[in-house]
């Protein structure tokens, strides 16, 4: 039986259905709703691993970049006092979930990725002790349909706490410890084809990451770390319209991991409990707060805002 190839779907006959709509479109109908463009708008929906096995092979805490052996069990707990607060405030908790033992750090989801509107960049860590995490992370998102807009190849290294919405069309980056220029480079090129600005900032030498600088509560309101956070980030939030304020106590910040928190909504967050000075001062500029305890968690080196990758919040609009 003769086929009229000209007429046939498969060579753009008549039945040739044309992709017409643009890969921003289809988040939602081909992908998974998913993405951000702020860092405070509501939060609906994030990505977390529990720690497990990995945590019991653990020898020299240094070596695999911990403060101090973790008790798993108790760590256990306050990651799911973790997660049954996110269920609380209505976000959805999805988990890496590896078929195999992975690198005990792997439970600092935040570093692994970064989401933008279209979907997330992938990490590449710049450590040894966490190369091959974001291979867990690639098949995650894409069992959860959700698009991988670039995988970072060469010298790069970034990790996604070290990069932060300052408004819709324009992100800050961190350069340091985790991320190089070489990463800038190419998050600052996929970032481009979606009409977003990225600006470089430089962290300190001690440092580890942005996220641990700089935390947005409100489409007006950053809070920074003094002495930690450069002149140039708090010039370029002064610019874009944000009051910076600065947190209290540096005891709580450095022991307790109080600015290593996530915003839930505007001026709503979660923040690691025991840190009295900080609420205050949060709740001084009418933020609500949220305490878990997670003792047990910081001593991997790391807090709450560390823990979580963000898959989705609302959309914001604001623009400046």
């Amino acid at each position: 039986m003769s086929v009229d190839l000209l007429q046939a779907a498969a060579y753009g006959g008549e039945d040739w259905s044309p992709r017409t709509r643009s890969h921003a479109e289809e988040i939602g109908s081909v992908w998974r709703a998913c993405g951000i463009n702020s860092e405070w708008a509501r939060l609906k929906a994030v990505l977390l691993h529990e720690p497990d096995a990995e945590w019991e092979q653990i020898n020299d805490p240094n070596r695999a970049q911990m403060l101090h052996k973790p008790n798993l069990a108790v760590a256990r707990q306050q990651h799911r006092a973790i997660v049954q607060a996110y269920r609380l405030a209505g976000v959805e908790v999805e988990y890496v979930a590896p078929n195999e033992i992975p690198s005990p750090n792997l439970i600092f989801c935040a570093d692994l990725f970064f989401m933008t509107p279209e979907g997330a960049i992938l990490a590449r860590p710049a450590s040894t002790v966490r190369a091959g995490e974001e291979r867990w992370i690639a098949r995650r998102l894409a069992d959860l349909g959700i698009p991988i807009v670039r995988t970072l190849n060469g010298n790069a290294t970034f990790e996604g706490a070290d990069a932060l919405w300052l408004n819709p069309e324009t992100v800050l980056l961190g350069h340091g410890l985790r991320t190089n220029v070489a990463g800038i480079e190419q998050v600052t090129g996929v970032l481009q084809t979606m009409g977003v600005r990225a600006i470089p900032v430089e962290l300190p030498y001690g440092g580890m990451h942005l996220m641990g600088q700089l935390r947005f509560v409100d489409e007006n309101l950053a809070i920074a770390w003094p002495y930690r956070v450069s002149y140039p980030t708090v010039a370029a939030l002064h610019a874009h319209g944000f009051e910076v304020v600065f947190i209290p106590d540096e005891t709580e910040a450095t022991q307790g991991h109080a600015l290593n928190i996530v915003t839930l909504g505007q001026r709503e967050i979660l923040m690691p409990a025991g840190n009295p000075i900080t609420q205050a001062f949060f709740e001084s500029h009418n933020i609500i707060c949220h305490t878990i305890e997670i003792a047990e968690l910081i001593k991997a080196a790391g807090g709450i805002g560390c823990l979580t990758g963000i898959l989705a919040r609302e959309r914001s609009e604001r623009i400046g």
